[in-house]
């Protein structure tokens, strides 16, 4: 008599915000430094966008993907495709890609990117609010970051739509690496070392 058995192996994966918003926080303050003037240029932003914006926050969307966490996912491989995208944008402005494609840039097709990622950002703002209150606060800052990024683009008060750009960014990046260190040290200790704030309970029952 033969007789089979099946074995189901589960495989866990740690949670991989710590390193996204490590990420996040990262090329967010390198680049909220050249939008408020206290560095210049894109050439040293454009690494940090892609290692940090770009693969750190797609090494965190695939891990995420691992443990079936879909806001996650979709959080962290969207941010990161956003910031491979607008690396590769600088660099085909730079001319990196040939004076041909440099020559016919128009910035308001990138402004039309930037709505695209507002509307995104929105709808995940929701979503965030029944996660905690730092995740939230973060996505919060993200939607003025788009709508200056998206006025400037279009020309529209210019002065004001990048300091509402740089300014945001500039607080995404202290909420993210306040984040990042409470997904990092909270389960290090097995305690709420840094609070990050219970869900609002307004969408989720």
């Amino acid at each position: 008599m033969s007789t089979s058995q099946t074995q189901n192996v589960k495989i866990l994966n740690c949670d991989p915000s710590a390193l996204g918003l490590f990420g996040l926080a990262m090329v967010t303050l390198v680049a909220s430094s050249q939008k408020l003037g206290l560095t210049q240029g894109t050439s040293f932003v454009l690494p940090w966008a892609i290692f940090l914006g770009g693969f750190a926050q797609l090494f965190a969307c695939l891990n995420d993907s691992k443990r079936q966490n879909v806001f996650g996912t979709t959080a962290f491989g969207a941010y990161a495709f956003f910031w491979l995208a607008v690396g590769t944008s600088w660099m085909i402005k730079g001319g990196v890609f040939g004076q041909t494609l440099a020559s016919t840039v128009d910035a308001k097709q990138l402004g039309f990117a930037y709505i695209g990622y507002l509307i995104f950002t929105i709808f995940m703002t929701i979503g965030a609010a029944e996660t905690n209150k730092v995740l939230f606060i973060i996505f919060f800052l993200i939607n003025f970051l788009f709508l200056g990024l998206s006025l400037s683009s279009f020309g529209i008060m210019p002065e004001f739509s990048h300091e509402l750009a740089a300014y945001s960014e500039l607080f995404i990046s202290i909420f993210s690496f306040y984040g990042s260190a409470a997904s990092v040290l909270n389960p290090h200790f097995g305690r709420t070392f840094l609070p990050i704030g219970k869900p609002f309970g307004i969408f989720k029952k």
